[in-house]
């Protein structure tokens, strides 16, 4: 962290004269590469309602943690995201149910658990708003490793498993027969969303966490000419919304996850005003 302070002391930018206005960008710089990866096979995959699923889960986790006296909620909340993530795969393996129904069902479900367990005992629920609206500025240090240790896994899973996940969302069917193993490659997926659903749920908040794992790619399909462009302009605007939503939002004093939502929309709208001009 030494070393990024001082790179942030030699820009001429007044908001990081603020340690944790430098420690809001280095989460931000790490944080949009895996929102940018995981977006387009979000979107390919019509997986965008599974997202939000697991942010709910991961909600429910954070209150089972915080009921149960653990200091750090937060793990609590993984572990309980990737159950759930592998159980809604194990059942949408074994299911004649649409995805978007099985969706439905575990969502609405961690919903009303996550509000039972939070609520038990007549308990407040204002605790819990930091995790519902998200709060980027009071990211920690230990925060942001977590964050570089998941953003280098995932990196190292994509480079060597990219294409096979882009044919398993677009034609499983084909993918099985040429020896890839669907039911595994969809299960670590989910696992992987799970996780940093889970670690930018306290940063991002829970009502808009799910539109930064939809709009970097939806935007980037827009404009995007082949595969490569696809995932490389998910990844550009995700950085150039996350840069620049926080920018916004501490000059206008604004939460920071909301900006940098309302940012990736304006891209997506100007992507789609150039998308509808290419005819």
């Amino acid at each position: 962290m030494n070393i990024w302070y001082a790179i942030c002391e030699l820009l001429p930018v007044e908001m990081l004269q603020w340690d944790f206005m430098k420690n809001a960008l280095l989460a931000i710089l790490l944080m949009a590469p895996l929102f940018g990866l995981l977006s387009t096979m979000v979107v390919t995959g019509r997986m965008s309602f599974f997202s939000d699923a697991l942010g709910h889960s991961a909600f429910t986790g954070i209150a089972i943690g915080c009921i149960c006296g653990i200091s750090a909620p937060v793990w609590a909340a993984v572990i309980f995201s990737v159950g759930f993530a592998l159980l809604f795969s194990y059942v949408r393996s074994r299911s004649n149910h649409a995805a978007d129904t099985l969706i439905g069902v575990f969502s609405s479900t961690a919903v009303a658990l996550g509000i039972f367990i939070a609520t038990l005992g007549g308990d407040s629920f204002t605790k819990y708003n930091q995790y519902l609206i998200g709060d980027i500025l009071s990211v920690t240090p230990a925060q942001i490793g977590g964050l570089a240790i998941v953003l280098v896994l995932i990196l190292i899973f994509w480079f060597f498993h990219s294409n096979r996940l882009a044919l398993t969302a677009i034609h499983p069917q084909l993918a099985s027969s040429r020896g890839i193993r669907v039911g595994l490659s969809q299960t670590v997926f989910t696992v992987a969303i799970a996780v940093v659903v889970t670690l930018c749920l306290s940063s991002v908040g829970l009502l808009i966490l799910n539109s930064l794992l939809v709009l970097p790619a939806a935007a980037s399909r827009n404009v995007a000419k082949n595969l490569k462009q696809y995932h490389l302009l998910s990844v550009l605007f995700a950085l150039i919304a996350g840069v620049g939503g926080l920018t916004v939002s501490y000059c206008l004093g604004s939460s920071a996850g909301a900006a940098i939502c309302l940012v990736l929309a304006l891209i997506f709208a100007v992507s789609f005003c150039f998308r509808k001009g290419r005819g």
